[in-house]
């Protein structure tokens, strides 16, 4: 007879193991089962090589604050993108309160988040976000500067070598953070371990079919014996990162239909010299290029990874056909289905310049990717920085009765009308937005229990059902509470 559980979590990553944490808590009585394609958890996108680990709460992240055509900021992005951050700290703070996170520091370090231009429109521009943003709660201890000194002494690598003409600014948020999504989902996971949790690494899921009876039909296969099996889930989360939407269209549900996926390779140099390492403690961020992807967006990251500290530069974008690092080169091809092709036309037209930035990406060589580290590092040494690639982003593309398509930034909850399957798509912020998006999937999914679980998801998320970008007071509770618990400033 086939097994029945409560809850099957697709994917080994922050959000399965975040969604898997929430409901144990919950429903401590569910049987829940993990499934990941990878010999071991998180090896995609929630690993820590395959992402640059900042606490997205679009602190330097100039790309949530675009300019406006009469020369204003628009914060609405980074507003939201910052409230959904401070849930996940929320949620981390309890767990450590609790216990269930012994240490904080094995996968969060305080790193300021500095945003870094040059020239004199930009320097205007970046002097206006400040303004905008620097008297909301959820943005305390904004700092800006012009003067090249100051600028020096918060990021001493990228201002010597530069032009003592050239006009400069910069901001800073000290409570910038590091994160190890990679270890955190680690934790996660080991915290639900018993008698109702299964955790099979090396296991594809190969479809997910419907039953007459009203169960999902779970299809998987050993990745080690080859051996197929099959188990029945009452409800079902796609967490499969850039494979969720292939997973989703072999449901057959109707909400997936229109949607489509295009895939972007990050590429990074490392640098690993202790003594150039230890002259940098920040994530710099800057201005994308014209038709970048929002994940494009230029950084001179401090990364920390099991205590050692290196730096990152990046991303460069690449392509393949690949939904996952470890993906099929049919996974775009695969993708395209009747319902998705005019969407996806409509977005290559309407985004030219994309097009033009990633086929500029693909055939750019070293020497160009270097001087492209020296636009922030104008005295980086070649020989201190290597290459290597990261991880899989897929960008969402949605229909659009006026376009045929448009580009979808962040993350997307997909899910059934009658709340049994779910799936999440979309990229950064991605992990940093866990906490808020599975609290999304917990709302849509499961309507009828919101009543009963709303006490016990307030113990663990306190500002749930509070809005913080408009009540300041529980902004400042919030942001007080986490930084002490998690040793953030």
């Amino acid at each position: 007879m086939t097994k029945v559980v409560d809850v099957v979590l697709v994917g080994g990553g922050i959000m399965s193991a975040t969604l898997g944490s929430l409901l144990r808590r919950l429903e401590p009585t569910w049987s829940i089962a993990m499934y990941e394609r990878g010999p071991e958890l998180s090896p995609e996108s929630s690993n820590p090589w395959n992402n640059a680990g900042t606490g997205h709460s679009a602190l330097c992240e100039l790309n949530y604050t675009p300019e406006q055509p009469d020369g204003s900021v628009s914060t609405a992005s980074a507003i939201k993108v910052n409230e959904q951050f401070q849930l996940s700290r929320e949620y981390w703070s309890t767990l450590v309160e609790d216990g269930t996170i012994p240490d904080p520091s094995a996968f969060l370090v305080p790193v300021p988040h500095i945003a870094f231009v040059w020239g004199e429109a930009n320097v205007a521009y970046l002097k206006t976000r400040y303004d905008a943003l620097k008297k909301h709660p959820l943005f305390p201890g904004a700092e800006f500067t012009d003067d090249p000194k100051v600028i020096h002494s918060w990021a001493p690598l990228v201002m010597p070598g530069r032009s003592k003409d050239e006009p400069v600014a910069a901001t800073r948020f000290l409570n910038g953070t590091d994160v190890n999504f990679g270890t955190l989902t680690n934790i996660l996971v080991d915290s639900i371990a018993g008698p109702l949790t299964e955790v099979h690494v090396n296991h594809t899921v190969r479809s997910i079919r419907r039953g007459k009876d009203g169960l999902w039909r779970v299809s998987t296969r050993n990745n080690v014996g080859g051996t197929p099996s099959t188990i029945l889930a009452k409800f079902v989360f796609v967490g499969a990162g850039g494979h969720a939407l292939n997973l989703l269209q072999r449901t057959g549900i109707p909400e997936i239909r229109g949607y489509a996926g295009f895939p972007v390779s990050g590429e990074f140099y490392r640098c690993d010299n202790p003594e150039v390492v230890a002259r940098h403690n920040a994530k710099v961020y800057g201005k994308a290029a014209v038709g970048a992807p929002p994940m494009s967006v230029p950084h001179l990251d401090t990364r920390v990874v099991d205590g050692q500290s290196s730096l990152l530069f990046g991303p460069y974008a690449g392509f393949t056909p690949k939904f996952l690092k470890a993906g099929s080169w049919w996974d775009l091809p695969g993708s395209i289905r009747f319902g998705n092709i005019i969407p996806m036309l409509g977005v290559a037209v309407t985004n030219l310049g994309l097009i033009k930035y990633l086929v500029t990406e693909i055939f750019a060589g070293r020497s160009k990717r270097i001087a492209a580290l020296r636009e922030y590092f104008p005295d980086a040494n070649p020989a201190d920085w290597y290459g290597y690639s990261a991880g899989q982003r897929v960008q969402v593309i949605a229909r659009d009765a006026a376009k045929g398509g448009v580009l979808k930034f962040g993350t997307e909850v997909v899910a059934h009308a009658d709340g049994s399957i779910a799936g999440l798509l979309g990229a950064s912020p991605g992990a940093s937005t866990a906490v808020a998006a599975m609290l999304d999937v917990l709302d849509t999914c499961f309507p009828a229990k919101k009543a009963a679980w709303s006490t016990k998801i307030s113990a663990l998320v306190p500002s749930y059902g509070t809005s913080l970008s408009t009540n300041a007071a529980a902004a400042r509770a919030s942001l007080t509470r986490t930084a002490r618990i998690l040793g953030i400033r």
